[in-house]
């Protein structure tokens, strides 16, 4: 009886094999990715890529090289372009102020908006919710879209043909965006950590400048590089507030140098491809600290 029993009982069934060829693809695909993903990625670093090169290679031709063939290649290499921007004192000079406009509008838009954002992390008072609601909408509005006010808001200053002309708009227009980014920052901070300042007798400066800057300081960065690039980047305001030619920052003097020198177009592409490359360079190396503060500011 046992016996039967025994012989009588349902085995599980094999489990389907799957062939070893298709589940070696499968893993490899699960670890590249589907290769139209990667068409499509390299789609748009094309896309990107395209016409910095163009305009860099630009700069090492001559125009009849240009006229000839546009999407050629330098045959031979000419450097006479570059070597005759980078010794011309209106490059130096408009590189200078734009250094200027972008340390002095990144420096004010950190240590302002660091301040604020502190104040709305940490403190609790009446309207709270609704200041940062209103940095919050300052996000919708540009500078394009407030440029004629602006402009008269400066010339009542008599700020019209100074650098501080454009500092000091920067500064404003530039806080929401450090506001949303860094409050998550410090919001995140445990109160614990405050308390225990608290009971060694640090001050509420004191932990902002000992604790909350060397905590939130991946935040810091992040606002820091976002604020350089914008403020080197930035063409509208300049273009209604400088008027004299020594005044120009880069982005201005491009336009300038482009209309000036119109007919010969490799050198112009050379003085834009200089104008370019330091906001190039800046970007891609601190590339990653972005990519980092923008996720914790998300996951705060």
């Amino acid at each position: 009886m046992s016996a039967t029993t025994a012989g009588s009982r349902t085995s599980p069934a094999p489990e389907p094999k799957t062939p070893a060829g298709r589940r070696g693809h499968r893993n490899t695909s699960e670890k590249w990715g589907h290769p139209f993903t990667y068409f499509v990625a390299l789609l748009f670093i094309g896309v990107c890529v395209a016409p910095v090169l163009h305009i860099v290679l630009g700069g090492f031709r001559t125009n009849a090289q240009i006229t000839s063939s546009p999407a050629g290649l330098p045959r031979p290499w000419v450097v006479d372009n570059y070597t005759s921007v980078l010794k011309s004192r209106l490059f130096w000079g408009e590189f200078a102020n734009s250094l200027v406009v972008g340390l002095a509008s990144t420096v004010g838009i950190v240590v302002l908006g660091l301040m604020v954002s502190f104040v709305i992390a940490r403190y609790d008072f009446r309207l709270k919710g609704a200041m940062y609601s209103l940095f919050a909408a300052g996000l919708m509005f540009p500078m394009v879209v407030a440029i004629t006010p602006l402009y008269l808001v400066i010339k009542d200053f008599g700020l019209v043909d100074n650098l501080l002309g454009i500092i000091i708009p920067q500064i404003a227009f530039g806080l929401p965006v450090t506001v949303i980014i860094l409050v998550p920052f410090l919001r995140a901070i445990p109160n614990e950590i405050e308390e225990a300042a608290a009971i060694d007798g640090a001050s509420r400066l004191g932990f902002f400048f000992r604790m909350v800057i060397p905590l939130s300081l991946p935040g810091v960065v992040t606002v820091s590089i976002l604020a350089f690039i914008g403020s080197w980047n930035n063409y509208v305001l300049p273009l209604y507030v400088l008027n004299t030619q020594a005044n120009y920052t880069l982005p201005l003097g491009v336009q300038a140098f482009s209309s000036q020198y119109s007919t010969n177009t490799a050198q112009v592409l050379a003085f834009t491809s200089l104008a370019m490359l330091p906001a190039l360079i800046f970007f891609s190396v601190f590339e990653k600290r972005i990519v980092g503060g923008l996720t914790g500011a998300v996951k705060g």
